[in-house]
């Protein structure tokens, strides 16, 4: 190991927690040592990281003494168990749960967006949603030039963010149905397999899904602007890995398609895939295990004075996930 923190992967065997452990590695993250933790299943199972073998532990706050940062993704459930045990033991954690996103007191952080957030933490910063962080990277640099007043935004998202079961189930229920055969929903409340869910959550008592309010809320929060109107619908689509959106954004004054292609290009995370003439956009094939958020389809939107429409993919356990926490430790270790 580099001379470096102490980090733990709580939730490491999880889609997400493997993803970190990839990302650690690929950007050469100063790792002093490295605790893998999960639940009592995954107990010494053996996962690598840079040549060495670790044995899976299980989840315990003993288990976290002398740990400097922990990379967490279990439920989120678990971390509103451990989470403050953690922090007494002087852990930093960033958490990619639901569990703390909407604390007042917890930083919820885009590194491309509100580093400066990162400076306010008790023990623990939030990761955002994955549908969210890729929308405000690249919304980010348009709503600095020209102020956004509404956003309208439908997401086609990947079975991965439910996690290894639902990659599991998409891929073994295809292969049932194009032998004959039945295989039963069981993570989704309907079959996945050449089907498009416009449900990803429980739905709440004002109709819309916990997905969606998430977008909504943390939208806000992470742009520090409670005045941005934001609608939201979130469909679950049989891709394995990659969430897509298409976005509609209204502002408070002009903002040429151009204009927008100028500023996205020079914005850090983002790359501009729009030439329509040749049938170059984002696709969620092209953007697995990349790091960046690609943008296209920029078009004005003629039923408002100020309006784009664009198309928004990014790889949902990279960016919307992993990649961002370690940025997030990068920070911190600076």
């Amino acid at each position: 190991m580099s001379r470096g923190p102490s980090v733990a992967i709580v939730g490491a065997t999880g889609a997400v927690g493997e993803e970190m452990r990839k990302v650690l590695e690929q950007r050469n993250f100063p790792v002093g040592s490295l605790r893998l933790l999960a639940s009592s299943k995954s107990v010494g199972k053996v996962l690598e990281f840079r040549g060495e073998k670790f044995k899976v532990e299980e989840l315990k706050p003993e288990r976290l003494k002398g740990v400097e940062i922990i990379l967490s993704s279990p439920g989120a459930s678990v971390s509103k168990v451990y989470v403050p045990e953690a922090i007494k033991l002087g852990c930093v954690i960033v958490d990619n749960t639901s569990a703390f996103r909407m604390e007042p007191d917890v930083p919820l952080v885009v590194p491309e967006v509100n580093p400066h957030a990162i400076k306010r933490h008790k023990g623990v910063i939030a990761n955002p949603n994955c549908s969210t962080i890729q929308m405000v990277v690249a919304l980010k640099p348009l709503h600095d030039a020209a102020k956004i007043k509404r956003i309208v935004v439908s997401t086609y998202q990947a079975v991965s963010g439910t996690g290894m079961k639902a990659i599991i189930e998409l891929r073994e229920q295809t292969r049932a149905l194009m032998n004959g055969e039945k295989y039963p929903a069981k993570v989704y409340p309907h079959q996945i397999a050449f089907n498009v869910l416009p449900q990803i959550d429980v739905f709440l008592e004002n109709a819309y899904t916990k997905e969606e309010m998430k977008m909504v809320n943390e939208t806000k929060k992470i742009m520090e602007d409670d005045s941005i109107k934001v609608s939201a619908t979130t469909v679950r689509v049989p891709v394995y890995r990659g969430h897509s959106e298409s976005v509609n954004v209204e502002f408070t004054s002009e903002m040429t398609p151009d204009h927008a292609r100028k500023l996205l290009a020079k914005a850090p995370g983002v790359k501009v895939v729009d030439d329509p003439a040749k049938s170059q956009y984002p696709l969620a094939i092209n953007c697995d295990g990349l790091d960046d958020t690609f943008v296209g389809r920029i078009r004005k939107d003629d039923t408002v004075p100020y309006g784009l429409n664009m198309w928004i993919v990014s790889d949902n356990l990279r960016k919307g996930a992993a990649l961002n926490a370690v940025q997030i430790a990068e920070h911190l270790i600076r």
